[in-house]
């Protein structure tokens, strides 16, 4: 295994070489081949992961378990899609993502929970088993910077998930199409592909969360159970968590003042927004569902006079900018912590 693994990086090197021994032109031509070295170095290294990714058995079993629950959320929801009205529902093909069954919860219920797996199983792993297989040191040796390496395995990741998400998203219309006889509008089509945009950032996290604790744990198994408490944590106890906190700085029970429980309910939400599950189920909820207005919460005094309607796709996507700006800032910056680390870790056999 760890044989033909140098193999292949060495066979990418090789080619990278290649491509990089061009002449340059004088003047720009030390920059420019700075640069075409760098890139040179990053498409081996993302050619090597890819192709580490496609032959693994794990990411084929745990892509396979995504693949048997989501479709098990698009049968439900197409067998209760009978039992809606359809003469007085518009974005009825929408319904498909996010109705649920009668005994399995939707489509987009299903990628909120166990999308983060794919992202876990592709970086838990993806520094600290090379280095304790010594194949790390082999290829920081080679002829390319040493982010490359890093940088290379994230975006190889983030190339999966994307084409992952993207292969779901595009057989679950053709089934939801071939099954119910249902075209999509212009403006479904245009909310699906946002979604999909939407969750492919949101498993990206869920891999630089992934690949820090590659980093800064020494074993997979370490690595693999902290991402794991995390996932849990966020998916399932910080809503308790955010309850507890609220309600002891700001109680709201029977004698509390009107205010005192809009505080309440202020800072269960702010503090529930920090988790990227609640961030992204909130906003996926809110662009699947063009009935929804608003993200906060609506006083009796504010729907007088409101006017029943759609929003349009743009509208929605103003609604949920905020969430896709907290989903990016925070993959980001935990990217940019595992690349500091692992810019300043010291690489021994």
């Amino acid at each position: 295994m760890t044989v033909s693994i140098v193999r292949k990086a060495k066979a990418s090197f090789h080619l990278a070489d290649r491509s990089s021994s061009k002449k340059q032109p004088e003047g720009k031509g030390k920059r420019t081949g700075h640069r075409e070295f760098y890139l040179n170095g990053i498409r081996a290294l993302y050619r090597k992961e890819m192709a580490d990714h496609i032959h693994s058995r794990r990411f084929a079993i745990v892509l396979g378990l995504i693949l048997i629950t989501s479709f098990a959320g698009i049968y439900g929801a197409l067998s209760n899609l009978s039992n809606t009205e359809i003469s007085s529902s518009d974005y009825l093909f929408l319904k498909i993502f996010t109705l649920s069954g009668n005994a399995t919860p939707s489509f987009m219920s299903f990628i909120a929970l166990l999308g983060p797996f794919v992202g876990i199983s592709l970086g838990f792993d993806a520094v600290n088993s090379e280095r304790s297989e010594g194949t790390l040191k082999r290829l920081v040796s080679q002829p390319i910077y040493r982010d490359c390496v890093i940088n290379g395995k994230f975006l190889a990741g983030a190339g999966m998930i994307f084409l992952m998400v993207c292969s779901m998203g595009l057989f679950a219309g053709a089934a939801g199409i071939l099954v119910s006889g249902i075209l999509p509008s212009v403006q479904e089509v245009g909310r699906i592909i946002v979604f999909l945009f939407f969750t492919g950032v949101y498993i990206c996290f869920w891999l630089a969360l992934s690949i820090l604790c590659s980093v800064v744990c020494r074993h997979a198994a370490t690595s693999a159970m902290t991402v794991i408490a995390l996932w849990i944590f966020f998916s399932l106890f910080m809503t308790l968590v955010s309850g507890i906190l609220a309600n002891a700085v700001f109680p709201a029970g029977q004698e509390a003042s009107v205010r005192q429980i809009l505080n309440n309910y202020s800072l269960q939400l702010g503090l529930n927004r920090l988790s990227p599950y609640y961030l992204y189920s909130e906003a996926v909820s809110t662009i699947m569902d063009p009935t929804v207005r608003t993200t906060s919460l609506i006083l009796p005094e504010q729907l007088s006079g409101a006017i029943t309607g759609y929003l349009s796709l743009g509208q929605s996507c103003l609604l949920v900018w905020p969430h896709l700006t907290g989903l990016l800032a925070g993959t980001s910056v935990v990217f940019a912590v595992s690349y500091i680390r692992f810019m300043r870790m010291e690489i021994r056999n």
